[in-house]
């Protein structure tokens, strides 16, 4: 489990995380973002679509400070139909 989690976190780091299809995992590795938010993230775009990095403040729990720390290791994808 722990190689698992580090090897998330490198590819997170190498990579955005797309907010309307990161999972829980993926998720929980941006700074602030813990199983519950990250939860509320999933939640949230079940119902909502992400369509731009800065909407994630949409989400309860979510604020300015975790977006400007979290802004170069985000992005939004493709919405689900």
């Amino acid at each position: 489990m722990k190689i698992f989690t580090i090897l998330l976190l490198i590819t997170s780091l190498l990579s955005a995380i797309d907010i309307n299809s990161a999972s829980t995992s993926e998720l929980i590795t941006l700074h602030g973002i813990g199983p519950k938010k990250a939860e509320a993230i999933i939640n949230y775009r079940a119902t909502h679509c992400f369509k731009t990095v800065e909407s994630i403040v949409e989400v309860k729990g979510i604020g300015k400070k975790t977006l400007e720390k979290n802004r170069a290791n985000l992005k939004v994808g493709k919405c689900r139909e």
